[in-house]
C-alpha cells in the first residue's frame, strides 16, 4: 500500500495515499481498535455532517467573507455535497467507541472535506481547521450532527414506515366490518367484540405514536452550532447560529432553529432522550400489535386459529408443513433492542459533566439504530404479514358462541350473581349457557332466546 505523510499538531502520521482523510483520522483509527469494520460511525451522522459543513462555510462566507471567499465555498460546497450523497463514505473509517465528545469524526469530515475540496480546485486552497472547522468547535458540531441525523431518521424513515401499516389497518378494517368475534382480556374469553374494532386498536396506538414522533422532532430541531467550545460561542461571529440554521434548513429541507441556550445544547441529551422515548412507545406497540397477530394466527388447529397469515417460509427443520409467524417474531426482537437502546441512550444522556456531554457517539449510535431498525421492521411486517391477514370467519363465530363471557348480556336480566351461576354450571357439565340458564329456571328457552344476542354485543 502507498502511504503519504500527513501532519498535526503532534507530528507526521503515514495515511494511506488513496484516502482524503488526514492526521487526526488516521490516529483515531490506529488508537480505537474497537468494533472495526462493524460499528463505524453511522452513515446518517456522516451525511449530516455533509450538510452542516455546507451550511457553515455558507454563513461564515457571509460574515467572514475575507475568509471564507467566494471560490473557497464552492469548492468545499462541491466536497460536501459528495459527502452527503454518500460518495465518500469509505473515507470515514472511525468507529463509534471513540472520544465521547466525538472530536474525530468532527475532524475526520474536515479533513476529508479539505482534501477533496483541493483536489478538485487542483491547489492546496484549504485548511480542515482554519476553513472547513471555521467558527466551529467539535462541542457544538457533533451534537448538530445528531440532531439533524435524528430528525431526518425519523421524518424520512420511520414516520412514512409507520404511515404505510395505518393505511393497510385501515383497508383491514373496512374489509372485515361485519364480524364479531370473542373479546379477550387477561388471556381470559371476554365480552364481544368486531374485528374492526380490534384492528382499529392496532391503527389508533400507531397514529398516536406519530404524533409522539412529531412532538419530539420539534424539539431535536435546535441546533448546537454556535456554541463553539463551550456554548459561549468563542470564534464564532455574531449572528453566525442563525445563519447556519436557516442553511441547514434549506439544504435539508426541514426548519431547523439555533438553540436558545447553547450551554444547555451542549451538555444535555433531554430532547433526544424523550424523541428516543417516542420511539420506545412505538416500539411497545409493536411489540403488542405482533404478538396478537401471532396468537390469532396461532394453531393452525390447537392454537385460537381465528386469523390466517402469509406464509412466507418453511418453519421447520424437522417438522414438515409447520409454517411460523416469523415476521412477528423478528417485529418482537427489534422491539426488545430497541427498549435497550433505550437505557443505554438514558444512562449516556445522564453523564453530562460541566459544559459538555461526554457520551455522544454512543447516544447517536444506538438512537438511529433504533430508528432503522423500527422502520425496516415495520416495513418489512407490513409487507410480508399484515396486508396478508385474513379473517377466520368460520373459527371466531365458533370461539364467540362458545364463549361462557356471553353470559354477561344476561346481568340486566337474572342479575349478576345468577348469571355467575349460569356460567359455572355450564362451563363445569360442558353444557350451552342456555341449558344452564334454562336448567336453573332463570329464563325460559324463548325468553333467553329473546334477550341473547352476541352480535349485538359488540
Amino acid at each position: 500500500m502507498d502511504y503519504r505523510l500527513e501532519h498535526d499538531s503532534m507530528g507526521e502520521v503515514k495515511v494511506p495515499a488513496d484516502r482524503y482523510w488526514g492526521a487526526q483520522t488516521q490516529r483515531s483509527h490506529e488508537n480505537f481498535l474497537i468494533g472495526v469494520g462493524i460499528e463505524t460511525m453511522p452513515a446518517e451522522v456522516i451525511k449530516a455532517f455533509g450538510i452542516l459543513k455546507k451550511a457553515a462555510a455558507i454563513a461564515n462566507n457571509s460574515l467572514k467573507g475575507d475568509k471564507m471567499t467566494d471560490e473557497k465555498l464552492g469548492f468545499i460546497s462541491a466536497a460536501c455535497d459528495e459527502v452527503i450523497s454518500g460518495k465518500l463514505d469509505s473515507h470515514f473509517p472511525l468507529v463509534v467507541w471513540q472520544t465521547g465528545s466525538g472530536t474525530q469524526s468532527n475532524m475526520n469530515a474536515n479533513e476529508v472535506i479539505a482534501n477533496r475540496a483541493n483536489e478538485l480546485a487542483g491547489k492546496k486552497l484549504l485548511h480542515p481547521n482554519d476553513d472547513i472547522n471555521m467558527s466551529q468547535s467539535s462541542n457544538d458540531t457533533f451534537p448538530t450532527a445528531m440532531s439533524i441525523a435524528a430528525v431526518c431518521a425519523i421524518e424520512d424513515r420511520v414516520i412514512p414506515a409507520v404511515g404505510e401499516l395505518i393505511n393497510t389497518f385501515k383497508a383491514l378494517e373496512s374489509e372485515n366490518e361485519g364480524i364479531v368475534k370473542s373479546g379477550r382480556t387477561h388471556l381470559q374469553d371476554a365480552t364481544p367484540i368486531r374485528f374492526s374494532q380490534e384492528i382499529s386498536g392496532w391503527r389508533s396506538s400507531l397514529e398516536k405514536d406519530i404524533k409522539l414522533l412529531e412532538s419530539a422532532i420539534t424539539e431535536l430541531k435546535e441546533l448546537a452550532l454556535g456554541g463553539t467550545a463551550v456554548g459561549t460561542g468563542l470564534n464564532a461571529p455574531a449572528g453566525f447560529d442563525k445563519k447556519v440554521a436557516k442553511a441547514v434548513s434549506e439544504i435539508t429541507g426541514k426548519q431547523f432553529i439555533t438553540a436558545e441556550n447553547k450551554f444547555h445544547a451542549l451538555t444535555s441529551k433531554d430532547e433526544i432522550v424523550f424523541a428516543h422515548g417516542a420511539l420506545k412507545a412505538l416500539a411497545a406497540d409493536m411489540m403488542k400489535i405482533a404478538n396478537d397477530v401471532r396468537w390469532l394466527a396461532s394453531g393452525p388447529r390447537l392454537g385460537i386459529g381465528e386469523i390466517s397469515i402469509p406464509e412466507n417460509e418453511p418453519g421447520s427443520s424437522i417438522m414438515p408443513g409447520k409454517v411460523n409467524p416469523t415476521q412477528c417474531e423478528a417485529v418482537t426482537m427489534v422491539a426488545v433492542q430497541v427498549m435497550g437502546n433505550d437505557a443505554a441512550v438514558g444512562f449516556a444522556a445522564s453523564q453530562g459533566n460541566f459544559e459538555l456531554n461526554v457520551f455522544m457517539p454512543v447516544i447517536i449510535y444506538n438512537f438511529l439504530q433504533s430508528a432503522r431498525l423500527l422502520a425496516e421492521a415495520i416495513t418489512s411486517f407490513n409487507k410480508n404479514c399484515a396486508v396478508g391477514i385474513k379473517a377466520n370467519r368460520d373459527k371466531m363465530h365458533d370461539n364467540l358462541y362458545n364463549s361462557l363471557m356471553l353470559v354477561t348480556a344476561l346481568n340486566p336480566y337474572i342479575g349478576y350473581e345468577n348469571a355467575a351461576k349460569t356460567a359455572k354450571k355450564a362451563y363445569s357439565e360442558g353444557i350451552s349457557l342456555k341449558e344452564a340458564c334454562v336448567s336453573l329456571g332463570f329464563l325460559s328457552e324463548e325468553e333467553f332466546d329473546k334477550v341473547f344476542r352476541p352480535e349485538e354485543m359488540a
